[in-house]
């Protein structure tokens, strides 16, 4: 017989013993993998995906349903709920509804809550490089920290400062550049500053009081009855949309930039270690995504918000916009060098934190010479004054 007639005579059972096999193989898988969905897997093993529902509570340190700085929980437990198909749902509390604002950080690390929103810099006194995670003083833009934070190093650095705590940190949006707040007299000088209380919290808080004032950490919520009254002289907040929704300029009179304090500020979402890992791995993948959603989401917000809230600040209720005098900007500069070096030299993780920072800001900073920066000169020299 010829050898291609072998082949022919031959191949047919060749082939429906493949495909049997083929068969087989399948469906021992499909067993194996209905039983683990059905057990949620032997102890030990990771789970890939699980019909089971999982319930979570989220604290904040903003009100309940605040507007920019609230929006991005309550999108992050939409965004979940619509991605797992409501596999997974979150309860967002507002600050003092089950914990006080600045207990949130205690209250996820303990279990109490399985997540929260905040600013990392409110947990300075238990983290010191925590600083670096929000804003630090003449330091990187929005932009520029979320390129450090996910092509930079900076959020593995995060984790590990974060992992004592029993917490994962992500990043939880950003106002972009602040305002430098309001005042109830006019900076004239460095002099200005001395006495002067305000509510600065994080490293500039530092820098603040070193250059003669008295920094103060308060709540959103407390900022307008405290100004209003006197027990703060000052305040910075975040920028026209939602200062203008607080009513400070109900309470003081002149509104100054720029916000070298805050040159950035993100903010954070923090999970609880357990709770994260407690999800099936699509669900975990779920909650990443919809934390980097959101927080971009938060960014193009205030984009886009502040514009008309700046414009009726200034021709609805006749606020008066100052800029810093280049000597208290300089005076703060070098506040800000030296208080950086007193942190780094007291805290190890923070001066970890900072050699990954300055070399991340040296660069982005050499390139955005000629790229942003230079954009945006260029634009004011060839449109003047034109307002379009």
């Amino acid at each position: 017989m010829a050898q291609g007639e072998t082949e022919r005579r031959y191949s047919p059972i060749i082939i429906l013993t493949l495909v049997a096999a083929l068969v087989a193989v399948l469906g021992l898988w499909a067993a194996d993998k209905a039983g683990n969905q059905n057990s949620g897997g032997s102890a030990g093993e990771v789970v890939a995906t699980s019909n089971e529902q999982f319930e979570w509570k989220l604290v904040t340190t903003w009100p309940k349903n605040f507007p920019g700085l609230g929006s991005a929980a309550e999108n992050l437990a939409t965004m979940v709920d619509e991605m797992s198909n409501g596999r997974l749902k979150i309860r967002v509390y507002g600050g003092g509804e089950i914990v006080p604002a600045l207990g949130v950080f205690d209250a996820v690390s303990q279990g109490v809550a399985d997540a929260g929103h905040g600013a990392a810099y409110y947990w300075k006194g238990k983290v010191p490089s925590s600083v670096f995670f929000t804003a630090v003083p003449f330091g990187l833009n929005a932009q520029e920290t979320f390129g450090w934070l996910h092509y930079g190093g900076g959020l593995e650095l995060w984790e590990e400062a974060y992992a004592p705590y029993n917490l994962v940190p992500m990043g939880g949006g950003s106002t972009g550049v602040q305002m430098g707040g309001w005042f109830n007299k006019e900076i004239n000088s460095i002099e200005d500053l001395q006495g002067l209380k305000m509510r600065i919290p994080g490293l500039a808080g530092e820098v603040f009081t070193a250059a003669g004032g008295t920094s103060v950490t308060l709540p959103g919520s407390e900022l307008y009855t405290s100004l209003q009254t006197g027990v703060i002289d000052a305040l910075e907040w975040v920028g026209p949309y939602n200062d203008r929704i607080f009513g400070f300029h109900q309470v003081a009179k002149y509104y100054y930039y720029p916000g070298w304090h805050e040159p950035g500020s993100v903010l954070e979402f923090i999970i609880n270690k357990d709770s994260l890992a407690a999800l099936p791995l699509d669900l975990q993948a779920i909650v990443r995504q919809a934390a980097r959603a959101s927080s971009q989401d938060m960014l193009d917000e205030y984009t886009g918000r502040n514009n008309e809230s700046l414009r009726e600040l200034i021709e609805d209720h006749g606020v008066e916009i100052r800029r810093f005098p280049d000597d208290v900007l300089k005076a703060l500069w070098m506040g800000t060098q030296e208080a950086m070096q007193k942190l780094v030299a007291q805290d190890p993780m923070a001066a970890k934190v900072y050699a990954s920072y300055s070399a991340f800001y040296k660069g982005v900073r050499n390139y955005h010479h000629i790229s942003e920066q230079a954009y945006i000169n260029m634009r004011d020299v060839v449109l003047e004054d034109e307002d379009y």
